[in-house]
């Protein structure tokens, strides 16, 4: 069995057991979770190996990349933006970046940028690794870019295009980074372990990362889990949106390089302790022990879960739903409850609020397994959530 480190508040032994269940069953090597009840941490776990291929163990201070966990903190940015009447979700997104027009995207709002309705998830030409973090080429690309369908008339997720999509619209309305804005008026304020281009002087906290195999159930040895076959022949058909949505960088870049970790990339690249990812979502739903003061204005809570795009998903061909920015639950990535409102990263971090119970939920693993919005392991946790709450 795995040592567990941390602290768990009485009633809230639930999340350990499935925790520890994690690694006893479900093929963890080095993870955290952390929770907070109304701002108030009630969990704080850790076990295993801060890389996951070595041996140093998991600390307090871990951090890891967290992939489209990222997303849901760059989308706080332009919705922050919005409640302090800095941006228009309404607006056309050429309105502040007049070169997204071309190629039949004039009437791409800010709001489709937000809720995967933009219809850019696809680059004709993907980008090299190099390209991809220079800042320059990604937004080139997607403003060069064609519609893969009519903006605003469907939504399919835009699963590496979203780094450039928000992250250019971010510059051109405040001249600051997406990853500068997040350090300044986000991670800063609340005292979060979390980047959006990890910083040299921090590269020590984050650990290896690697994909990991899960084990096979109980009593069914060699037995795995299979896609249903549309999704499994979606991510196989090299012409398919879902396989060049996520080879829009080509080839797939290294994630443990620290150029890359270095990198503002807000759709899969972020780094972050479970304790941050957890933190982040109170303060987006209320005030947060420690003097955190609460982010999201009650408008702007409502625009974040409110469903904007639903049902068949062009590059996930599942069904799904989004507000803006946020993955909302449903059978593809679910919550806590109907009002949670979050997003997982694929290969199993997660991180969401549920305002109606005031929780908020951090979890972030090393091992990826291979999965994109529903992670057996996450799962198991947010079921030990739910026990805790009903006592």
């Amino acid at each position: 069995m795995t040592d567990v480190h941390g602290t768990t508040a009485t009633g809230w032994e639930p999340v350990r057991d499935a925790f520890a269940e994690n690694f006893a069953r479900r093929g963890e090597r080095g993870a955290a979770v952390v929770v907070h009840h109304h701002g108030r941490k009630v969990v704080d776990l850790h076990a295993g190996t801060a890389d996951v291929d070595g041996t140093a163990p998991w600390t307090g201070r871990t951090a890891q990349i967290v992939r489209s966990a990222t997303k849901g903190v760059a989308a706080a940015v332009p919705l922050l933006l919005h409640q302090r009447g800095l941006v228009d979700l309404d607006a056309p997104v050429g309105t502040y970046w007049p070169e997204f027009k071309a190629a039949g995207k004039e009437r791409v709002l800010v709001r489709h940028l937000l809720a995967h309705r933009a219809g850019v998830p696809v680059l004709d030409t993907p980008l090299t690794p190099a390209q991809a973090v220079d800042g320059v080429s990604g937004p080139r690309a997607v403003a060069a870019q064609a519609p893969a369908w009519e903006p605003g008339t469907d939504h399919g997720y835009h699963a590496q295009t979203y780094s450039w999509l928000l992250g250019e619209l971010v510059l051109r309305i405040t001249g600051r980074t997406l990853g500068e804005w997040t350090a300044d008026e986000i991670s800063g304020p609340l005292g979060l372990d979390l980047w959006i281009g990890l910083p040299a002087a921090e590269r020590h906290r984050a650990g290896r990362i690697g994909d990991v195999e899960p084990p096979a159930p109980a009593g069914a040895p060699g037995l795995r889990i299979r896609p249903k076959r549309a999704v499994a022949d979606a991510y196989a058909d090299p012409s398919s949106l879902t396989r060049r949505a996520f080879a829009a960088i080509d080839p797939a870049p290294d994630e443990n390089d620290p150029a890359y970790r270095a990198a503002e990339l807000p759709a899969s690249a972020g780094i972050a302790t479970a304790e941050a990812l957890s933190r982040f979502y109170a303060a987006l739903i209320g005030d947060v022990e420690g003097g955190g003061r609460r982010l999201f204005a009650p408008a702007t809570l409502t625009l974040a879960r409110t469903e904007e795009s639903a049902g068949p998903d062009r590059v996930l061909v599942s069904t799904t739903r989004f507000g803006l920015g946020y993955m909302l639950h449903g059978p593809a990535s679910p919550l806590l409850g109907p009002g949670s409102f979050g997003h997982p990263g694929r290969g199993g971090c997660l991180a969401f609020a549920d305002p109606e119970s005031g929780v908020s939920f951090g979890y972030v693993t090393n091992g990826m397994q291979k999965n994109v919005t529903a992670d057996a392991r996450a799962q198991a946790l947010v079921r030990g959530v739910a026990r805790a709450l009903a006592g």
